[in-house]
């Protein structure tokens, strides 16, 4: 739980609502200053944001399995926690250097998405402890409970920048303050770009229970685990894999769904900025209130987890999603889905933010409900090998979903557009997903 709280930033200021959005009005700038159109320079920020985050799943993908299992036979996950902690540290502070004027705008994105493949691994190696905490009759509690907390962390952290960081047009904050307390430069956007050390702070405060209190089961007897080894007992593995179809099923579903929710995540601030023309703290205020949202519907999912399984949470949480992607398509600035609307109209914004409520909601509640059905399919002492596929398969298509929403908007020419392929992708996880056994398939 601590962990949980620890990392959530990241995503919520960072990939979200804060520095994802500070992005692409900094690259869309750059683009329409070297001659696009408006339009075109969206797009091309749009395009350069996904291309990115296809690159860091990919790195994500071919490496998950191999670290977890590497940690389980070394018996030391605390450690290599620690070592992803560093980077994934140094890269959060390193968003500040990003410049409005795009100054530093290539390597400030490389910086993200290097912290975002530490974070990843290190969150990896965490939820590999769920399986030895609990009987599976409480992990859905639990695992509920830890993403809740996480949101919570996500909430705060979120609402500080907003009052005491994050710079309005005016070069006020949301509480009418300049940014930290005037010692920031507003015209300089230092304020936003003041998140990155906010998040990296946050990080190593929060993370300090988790470090001090956690330990390692006693590390198996003899050498250290020779790569050769670890690859051999991976192949195993994987191999069984095909010989448990429940396991297999989810695995695949998971791939897809995980992916769509990912580009949601990923993508919805990109939307509220090109296409319903917020400004970087309505999408903060949107994201308050989405994280709150998120907060309580992942804990009520925990518990709905504890007494069902987790498998009815995910198949709902896919539909919820596909009704989020069905309004993204159909409502703009301008109409409602082909309704024209009147000039000034708050439809579309109070419509996004109750998209917002059900994107975190649902996505938290997955999140945590897949870790209860892959704790369900795992051994507690090869948890970490086990959690390694399941980044892998989470990743393995993780360029997918950028890839085809960047597809699309190129195709169409339309940010809206864009988003039809993920509805695909949520309906083909719920027909693998019917393949899944909900009490999973370990050996008794």
């Amino acid at each position: 739980m601590a962990f949980d709280l620890a990392q959530q930033p990241y995503a919520t200021l960072g990939l979200t609502f804060v520095f994802n959005p500070y992005f692409i009005e900094t690259a869309r700038g750059v683009f329409a200053a070297q001659g696009a159109t408006a339009a075109e320079a969206g797009a091309r920020a749009q395009t350069l944001w996904g291309t990115a985050n296809t690159l860091a799943g990919i790195v994500i993908a071919l490496s998950a399995p191999f670290l977890g299992a590497f940690a389980d036979a070394s018996g030391r996950r605390q450690r290599w926690i620690a070592a992803f902690s560093v980077p994934f540290v140094l890269c959060a502070w390193g968003l500040w250097f990003l410049r409005p004027d795009g100054t530093h705008l290539l390597a400030v994105l490389t910086l993200f998405w290097i912290g975002f493949v530490a974070g990843e691994s290190a969150l990896n190696l965490n939820n590999a402890q769920l399986p030895a905490l609990a009987p599976p009759g409480r992990l859905g509690r639990i695992s509920g409970g830890g993403a809740a907390m996480g949101y919570w962390g996500g909430v705060i952290a979120l609402a500080l920048a907003l009052v005491f960081l994050v710079e309005r047009p005016d070069g006020l904050t949301l509480a009418g303050l300049p940014p930290g307390f005037g010692l920031l430069d507003a015209t300089a956007r230092e304020g936003t770009r003041a998140t990155g050390p906010f998040i990296a702070l946050w990080f190593v405060l929060a993370a300090i229970p988790f470090f001090l209190w956690v330990r390692d089961p006693s590390p198996p007897p003899g050498r250290a685990p020779r790569p050769g080894a670890v690859l051999r007992s991976l192949g195993g593995t994987l191999r069984d894999v095909l010989r448990r179809p429940s396991l297999a099923s989810f695995l695949l579903s998971s791939m897809l769904y995980r992916d769509g929710l990912g580009a949601l995540y990923s993508f919805g601030a990109i939307y509220a900025t090109l296409v319903l023309g917020w400004g970087i703290t309505l999408v903060g205020a949107f994201g308050v209130t989405a994280a709150i949202a998120a907060a309580v519907i992942t804990w009520a999912g925990g518990l709905a987890d504890q007494r069902w399984g987790p498998k009815p949470v995910i198949v709902a949480a896919c539909w919820a999603l596909i009704l989020v992607c069905t309004v993204v398509i159909g409502v703009s600035r301008e109409s409602f889905y082909g309704w024209p609307l009147p000039p000034g109209s708050r439809l579309p914004d109070i419509a996004f933010f109750v998209c917002g409520g059900l994107i975190g909601g649902a996505g938290g509640a997955m999140y945590a409900a897949s870790r209860t059905l892959m704790a369900r399919h795992s051994e507690p002492e090869r948890a970490g090998e086990a959690f390694g596929l399941f980044a892998l398969t989470g990743r393995a298509t993780a360029f997918l979903a950028p890839a085809l929403i960047a597809a699309a908007t190129a195709f169409t020419g339309s940010v809206q557009w864009g988003f039809f392929p993920v509805i695909l992708l949520f309906l083909a996880a719920l027909w693998l997903l019917g393949f899944t056994r909900p009490e999973g398939d370990r050996a008794p």
